[in-house]
Formats: C-alpha cells, structure tokens, sequence
C-alpha cells in the first residue's frame, strides 16, 4: 500500500526533473567507457559520426550567435567534445591495433573511409595531408584564438570597474532603475565569467591538436611493432596497413578538431553586435567602390595570356553585377518617401489596443534631488565633484541608525531650476528647496562669536 501510494504520487514532472539532471552524469560514463572497454566497429562509426556532427553544429551556432555571451556555455560544450574526441581516440586506437591485421574495415567503416577516399589509399598523402591539418590547426588557428582569448579576458577584467562606476552614475542620476542596473550587472558578470572560462578552454583545444600529434606517432609505432612481431607481417604491409587505418582515425579527429578549432576563434573574435555574423560581413564587405576595383584588377588578370580566363573573368563580371545591383537597391531606397516612426506604412490597419498596466505609469522616485546648471559640478566626478559619496555615506549611516535601508537618492538637473537652486521631492512631490553658491563658504555662528563679518547673508538650510 505504501508502494503504491508513493507511485501515484511521482508523477510526470517529478520523473521529468529526475530524468533532466542524468544527461551529464550518462556523458561522462560513457566516456569512460570507450576509454575502459573494447568497443565494436559500428558503434564506433556511430560516435565518430556523432562527433563530426556535434563539430558541425557548434561552428553554425557559433556563426549564428549575435553575441558571444549568447552562447555562453560553449567552454562547457568545447570541453565535453573535446574529451569525447579524445575518448574516442584511446578506443579506436586499441581497435586498430588488436584488428587491423584483419584488414582495412577492422576499425570501422568511418576510418576506412578517411583511409581509402579521403587520401586515396596512399599513406604519404595521408601523412602530409594529416601534417598539414595539424600546423593549421595548432600553429594558426589555435594559436591565434588562445592569444585573443587571454586578451579579451584581461580587457574584459580590467574594464569592469569602468562598467560598475558607469552603472552606478547612470542609476543615481535616474536614467535607469533598480531592475535595469541589476540586468545590467549580471550582462557584465556573465561577459567576465565567459571570456574567463574561454581563455582556459582555448587550452584544452591547443592541448588536443598537440595530443593528436602523438596519438597518430604511437599508432604507427605500435602498429608497425604488433603487426611485424605477432601477426608475421612484412615491413611493407604493415606499414601500409596500419599506417592508412592510423591517418585515417587521426583525420576523422582531426578535421572536427579543426572545426571545434575554428569556432572557438570566431566566438571569441567577434563583439557585441546586434546582427549575426553573415549579415555583418554582407553589410561591411559590400563596399561598391571597393568591389568595382576588384573587379577591375580581375578582368586584367583574366586577360593576361596564360592565365586561367574563364576562372578571372567570371569572378570579375560576378563581382561587378553585385555591386552594380547593390547601387541599384540603394536608389530605390533612397527613392522611396521616408515616413516618421511614429506613422504607420498601412494606415487600413488599425493599432492594437494594449491593456494598461504598471509599465505604462511613470515611475516616483522615493528621494530626489533637482539641481540648477550651476551646481553639476558638485554632482559630476569629474569636476571634483562629491556629491554622489557623500549621499551614500549618509544614506548608509541612516540605514545603521533607523534599522531599514535609506531608498537611494535620484539626482537630475533642472534648467527650469534657478542656476543656484536645489529642489528635494519625495514620491514626486518638493518638500524643500534653497539656493547655495558652490564657489563660496558658509560661515554659521555658533553663538559664542561676536563682530560681523563681510558677505552675504543667508540661511542655513539644514538647521535653519
């Protein structure tokens, strides 16, 4: 009865939140099983295929992303991908070297196919193909993308501070609330924490491109010594044999290595902008001057003798239609009447009626202050100005004595205002204003002073 009664109480959404928390846990044993036990031939096709589509998805999100903090857990997803492929080496290397006497298709279907199509069946273009993968990917790609990460990493610490102050300016002086300063605090926490994690992923890329290195020298080392000394083969076809099965699994790693690689540059060369990358590219690059001109330099090429002219010309006539049609576009949109924002284009439709809510109602400062234009130079930092602290300090020692927290203090400055006058409102309403001169002293007798002194006189505003 108590089974039972527990059954009918798990329900859907608690078994949902159970199952949602075991996708890591299932990746990680996963991985180490393929480094702990033998794997079959098909399910390591089926992982190596996983992983060039695990590649392929993440340099398109990584293309498509508008900003790099929008695909922020790509450290996270770059070092899973990266053990896997890793995993999936230690696998496929056990594989070739206990099978791969049997022949090409001991390992799978996946590395025959890099072995025999990719590189043709020859092991020296194999080598030098692989070779050359290699130097891009570590000695380019990688390089670069680790340096600009370190970079973008210590310019994102450092610029911080610049941020927070700026925030804080902007939330005393009233040009954002509450919500708006706390959203923008987590954006610069977030950026911070992304170009953090990104200068420690880009290690594990530059550590892979390295580890496939020795992988495919230990393969063929290993390969040559278990097919020549336990399977009797000669130095010819063991070196032939496990040779293209070794380039073959060191290019079905490398290339989404390379793609992995790639990605991690564009993520972290990119900025904050407000277009995907595509669209950036289109609207920077489609510059007509610039186009005409290359499409000139084309067309002389095309027209040298021996040079390939089908090739140059086209491109040249290619070019030159695009931006001869970009010029096109830009008249009729120029052509065409501008209307304001604020009218429709299709005045037959009728605006929605939106419901009121609070969104619509201005919001009531709790405390604010009004200044004339003479008296900025007390609230701007910098001109010298203190204005700002020392509210803060007395808002603090307020909150201290009266047990709640002192609402903060909107500042804003008023031309209606006199040049000199000042205007204290709560919820909207002025409860108290003055006029003071910040290029003079006050002088207050605290009545055990006698003689007048030269000035003009005045009111204490405090304490009358």
């Amino acid at each position: 009865m108590q089974l039972s009664g527990y059954l009918q109480r798990f329900d859907k959404n608690q078994l949902q939140n159970f199952t949602s928390g075991l996708g890591a846990p299932i990746v990680l044993l996963a991985i180490m099983g393929m480094v702990i036990l033998p794997m079959p031939p098909f399910l390591l096709d089926v992982l190596f295929s996983f992983n060039i589509a695990l590649s392929l998805v993440i340099i398109l999100v990584a293309v498509l992303t508008q900003r790099p903090v929008d695909f922020g857990i790509f450290p996270l997803v770059l070092l899973i991908a990266t053990v896997l492929r890793l995993a999936l080496n230690v696998a496929s290397t056990r594989v070739v070297l206990l099978y791969g006497h049997e022949g090409g298709d001991a390992a799978g279907k996946v590395i025959e196919a890099f072995g025999a199509v990719v590189i043709g069946g020859n092991y020296a273009v194999g080598i030098v193909v692989f070779a050359i993968l290699l130097i891009i990917n570590f000695k380019v790609v990688t390089a670069g993308a680790g340096r600009i990460s370190e970079v973008s990493a210590r310019f994102t610490l450092d610029a911080m501070p610049g941020k927070q102050m700026a925030i804080d300016a902007d939330l005393n002086a009233g040009y954002i609330d509450q919500d708006q300063a706390r959203q923008r605090r987590e954006e610069i926490t977030a950026e911070a924490d992304f170009y953090g994690s990104m200068d420690g992923a880009s290690k594990f890329v530059k550590g892979d491109a390295v580890a496939g290195l020795f992988i495919m020298l230990i393969n063929i080392v290993g390969g040559l010594f278990i097919g020549m000394i336990q399977h009797d083969l000669s130095f010819g076809n063991a070196i032939e044999i496990y040779t293209i099965l070794t380039i073959g699994d060191g290019l079905v790693a490398q290339i989404p290595s390379l793609l992995l690689s790639v990605a991690t540059a564009i993520i972290v060369t990119r900025e904050n902008e407000t277009q995907e990358m595509g669209k950036e590219i289109r609207g920077q690059l489609g510059n007509n001057q610039a186009l005409y001109i290359a499409s000139g330099v084309l067309f002389v090429m095309g027209i040298i003798p021996g040079m390939p002219h089908i090739a140059f010309l086209g491109f040249s006539f290619l070019i030159a239609g695009f931006a001869y049609w970009q010029t096109v576009q830009a008249k009729k949109k120029a052509a065409e009447p501008q209307l304001p924002d604020n009218i429709a284009k299709d005045e037959t439709v009728a605006p929605e009626v939106k419901e009121l809510g609070w969104d619509d109602v201005q919001q009531v400062d709790t405390i604010g202050l009004e200044v004339g234009y003479r008296l900025i130079p007390l609230v701007d930092k910098s001109q010298g100005g203190e204005l700002l602290t020392r509210i803060k300090g007395v808002r603090k020692k307020l909150s201290q004595e009266l047990g709640f927290l002192i609402p903060p203090v909107h500042i804003r400055d008023n031309l209606d205002l006199e040049p000199n006058t000042y205007t204290i409102a709560m919820l909207g309403v002025t409860i108290g204003d003055s006029v003071i001169s910040h290029d003079e002293e006050l002088a207050i007798n605290p009545g055990q002073v006698f003689g007048k002194l030269e000035g003009r006189a005045t009111k204490d505003p405090a304490f009358g």
